[in-house]
């Protein structure tokens, strides 16, 4: 079997990370399915909370990718973002004026979150035909902010904050305008979905900082690459519990359903950064709705955590149907069909 281009298949990803093993005890949280960030402590109450990301779908505004995905889930730890390192990797024969506008797009996207960039690397690079920039995010987090995912328990209460799939429909916009118009897709909608990048926007930072104002999360975990199910899946794994989903509260925008109609793709499959998913105690599910509310962020309560394994179940209490599993992101199937 060789790769495809996407994340890497879950039973491979996990026998890797099974080989990692932490002799330094500062070193609260590590590598895992459905875990977003590293957790180090620092000693005098405070907490050190890293993680990379890179962008490599994109070409068009990547530097503001790559400043919010990662900063998304430093956000889902609880911890606020604060210092951005950039590797950019350009490809030979790269316009003079590339390296300018990553660099404007990094620092508009940092100054808009508070952000500082403190670092990075920018090289030209052989064997690749497209920009990718690689972000290592750093926050910090008190322990009594940080959220861990270690306290999910039956009965909590499952929120998806605005809808799917805002990133991967606005990248498609961007990247393949000219095909979706091929395929009847309205300049109208390619225009929306363009700017769905910025409104509703692919940062939780707002969303995760609401939540953690009315309530303690459980865990919070935000849909990237595999779209909403790939991402319920690896909330269940980080979680070590059941979820029992229910599809139909989920959002998915008109404009994401004519790219995805006229593509042959699936919104549940599709890279949704953009939507956060948190885990509440019932307790706690209204004073969150609420303050989302406040702030003008909707919200569905998508899914209810049962005791039992690590799985996702669609329906009603008597289903045992499992949701639908993406070997990759819908995003990446295109592009790797496309250009096969």
């Amino acid at each position: 079997m060789t790769l495809r281009p996407g994340k890497l298949p879950a039973a491979l990803l996990s026998e890797l990370l099974g080989k990692i093993s932490h002799s330094d005890p500062r070193v609260i949280l590590g590598p895992g399915i459905g875990r977003d960030a590293a957790v180090i402590d620092l000693g005098g109450g405070r907490l050190l909370v890293a993680k990379t990301d890179p962008v490599t779908f994109a070409a068009d505004l990547i530097g503001w990718y790559a400043v919010n995905v990662n900063a998304n889930d430093i956000a889902c730890m609880g911890a606020r973002p604060a210092w951005l390192l950039a590797t950019a990797l350009l490809p030979p024969g790269a316009p003079d004026a590339l390296p300018g506008q990553i660099f404007d797009q990094l620092t508009a996207a940092c100054g808009a979150l508070g952000i500082d960039l403190v670092g990075g690397h920018t090289e030209v690079t052989i064997g690749i035909d497209r920009p990718i920039v690689v972000g290592a995010m750093l926050g910090e987090a008190s322990p009594d902010e940080i959220v861990l995912g270690e306290s999910v328990r039956a009965g909590d209460r499952v929120l998806l904050t605005k809808g799917i799939a805002i990133e991967g429909t606005s990248l498609l916009a961007r990247e393949c305008a000219s095909v979706l118009a091929e395929r009847g897709v309205g300049a109208e909608t390619i225009a929306r979905a363009k700017a769905m990048l910025f409104e509703p926007g692919i940062s939780v930072v707002a969303d995760a900082r609401a939540i953690c104002a009315a309530a303690r999360p459980h865990a919070m975990h935000d849909p990237t690459e595999g779209g909403l199910a790939t991402a319920l899946e690896e909330l269940a794994q980080a979680s070590a519990a059941t979820l029992r989903v229910d599809l139909a509260p989920v959002p998915v925008f008109e404009e994401t359903q004519a790219i995805c109609d006229a593509l042959g793709l699936d919104p549940m499959g599709l890279l949704a950064s953009g939507a956060l998913l948190a885990v509440v105690g019932a307790e706690d599910c209204d004073a969150a709705i609420a303050r989302l509310a406040e702030v003008q962020i909707a919200c569905q309560v998508i899914a209810t955590v049962e005791a039992g394994p690590a799985r996702v179940i669609l329906g009603p209490k008597e289903s045992t149907a499992p949701i639908t599993r993406f070997a990759r992101d819908e995003l990446a199937r295109f592009f790797d069909e496309s250009r096969g």
